[in-house]
């Protein structure tokens, strides 16, 4: 599902004009950023989280010379499904 269709599917399960689902999605999609960048997590109950983890610094191989190289340290966003989208999914 892309994100066209996810609206459609919003707007048609909310009774919302697409033009509405999008503006929520949008909104959605912006303030789960920006907690994200101030490392906050968004937890959605039943469905899942969302958290910021720290990766440390580490050696890896480049694939096509084999040569050793340093992989910076960075931050990576994780989700977590919850119990009730994982029963879903079985």
């Amino acid at each position: 599902m892309n994100k066209a269709e996810l609206i459609d599917a919003m707007a048609a399960e909310a009774n919302l004009t697409k033009a509405d689902a999008k503006r929520a999605l949008d909104a959605f999609v912006k303030a789960t950023t920006a907690a994200l960048k101030k490392s906050d997590r968004v937890a959605l109950v039943g469905f899942g989280s969302f958290a910021v983890n720290k990766r440390a610094a580490r050696k890896g191989r480049n694939p096509q010379t084999g040569k050793e190289i340093n992989i910076s340290a960075k931050k990576v966003v994780k989700f977590k499904a919850g119990a009730e989208l994982s029963k879903a999914v079985k």
